[in-house]
């Protein structure tokens, strides 16, 4: 065979099996990609105007996993960086997730964390059961605030009301009484310091890696000799859409350089209740690049395009299953990452999901995952 295992997709799933098949397990690795580049949706690069941004919108690295922290971190440096977010509200920035201060200045209040509280208690709609997304909202800050910072946000992000949606979809931003404006509290927060594309690059730095972008896996998938296969991509078309296709919501970004160092106070601006775009993003705060220019993008969200968020709505989830059926009774065939397994995961659980599939090819214990051999030229 010319190769053991021909992998699809070059994002964070098919990079890091990738890197540990070929470094670890001495497996010789075919890497493809449909892309004209490796790295997925974390692809960045410098634009025009020499600042480097992020092709498919902010990728923020945050985990409270070590073990993924610490894998990561052989072929990258870290920049620190904690992710505050603002909403533009009623005519205010607004911090967001909704923290003591963004209930105190929205209605020109000097409450404490317990008043706060209190106020959250008395304005909430109690739910007897939570189903949807209006549902967590409501239940826990009220309906005034769930009107101002996400109903139209969500109808905009999903092209439904979120009555019509899932509770995870706004389970995941938290509620808090204190003056916390970090959108996430993880342990290890940080940004690769020169890029997820360099960091990509390093991972795949290895003799038993060979790497073909710009070709999809219905081109090649009779032409290559190879032993086992890893499926990073859409699992509905893997299976020629038999069952019909897995809903998602796709997105267009649009670019604006400005010829200003800086144009907003943070890295993302949410807009809930007016403009077609719901976010801007400022990228030099991720990156903590010193340019005489700036680069922001408008992210419209949009029905078709390339496939970004399963759509989180029971008859999708029972779809999924059936094709995970056709997927677990598929020989020398794995489906992992986000695509593949129709979840909204973040970067590092797409890392630990790669990484425990590896552990499971290899036969490697979890205790032994962290000491396993290090990349060569790794960083510190």
């Amino acid at each position: 065979m010319a190769f053991d295992y021909l992998i699809v997709g070059a994002g964070f799933a098919g990079s890091v099996l990738a890197e540990r098949l070929a470094r670890v397990a001495d497996k010789r690795v075919l890497l493809i990609d449909k892309r004209s580049h490796i790295g997925g949706n974390a692809y960045d690069h410098y634009d025009d105007a020499g600042v480097h941004v992020h092709r498919y919108g902010p990728h923020i690295f945050h985990t409270n996993a070590r073990e993924v922290f610490d894998y990561l971190s052989r072929f990258t440096e870290w920049r620190p960086y904690e992710h505050r977010v603002r909403a533009s509200v009623d005519g205010q920035l607004l911090p967001i997730p909704i923290n003591l201060d963004t209930v105190n200045r929205l209605y020109g209040l000097n409450l404490s964390s317990p008043e706060v509280e209190g106020f959250f208690s008395a304005a909430a709609e109690r739910c007897d059961k939570i189903t949807t997304s209006e549902d967590v909202i409501v239940n826990r800050v009220g309906r005034e605030l769930y009107e101002k910072f996400f109903r139209n946000y969500t109808r905009k992000q999903w092209g439904m009301d979120p009555s019509e949606l899932d509770a995870q979809v706004t389970a995941r931003v938290p509620v808090r009484t204190n003056r916390d404006d970090r959108y996430f509290t993880d342990t290890y927060q940080a940004m690769p310091r020169a890029g997820y594309t360099r960091m990509f690059e390093r991972m795949l730095a290895h003799r038993n890696i060979k790497v073909m972008l710009n070709t999809s896996y219905a081109e090649i998938a009779d032409e290559i000799s190879y032993g086992e296969l890893i499926y990073t991509g859409p699992i509905d078309e893997f299976f020629g859409y038999r069952y019909g296709k897995l809903p998602y919501r796709s997105l267009r970004f649009q670019f604006e350089t400005i010829e200003t160092p800086q144009a907003q106070p943070v890295a993302v601006i949410n807009y809930p209740n007016h403009h077609p775009y719901t976010r801007t993003t400022e990228f030099k705060h991720l990156t903590g690049q010193v340019h005489p220019k700036t680069t922001i993008v408008y992210e419209y969200p949009q029905a078709e395009g390339d496939p970004y968020y399963p759509v989180p709505k029971p008859e999708n989830a029972l779809l999924y299953q059936q094709y995970k059926a056709l997927a677990d009774a598929a020989v020398s065939v794995h489906f992992v990452g986000r695509l593949a397994t129709y979840k909204y995961y973040n970067m590092d659980q797409v890392t630990a999901q790669a990484l425990t599939l590896f552990a499971k090819l290899a036969s490697v214990p979890r205790a032994e995952r962290a000491a396993l051999p290090e990349a060569e030229g790794a960083v510190a």
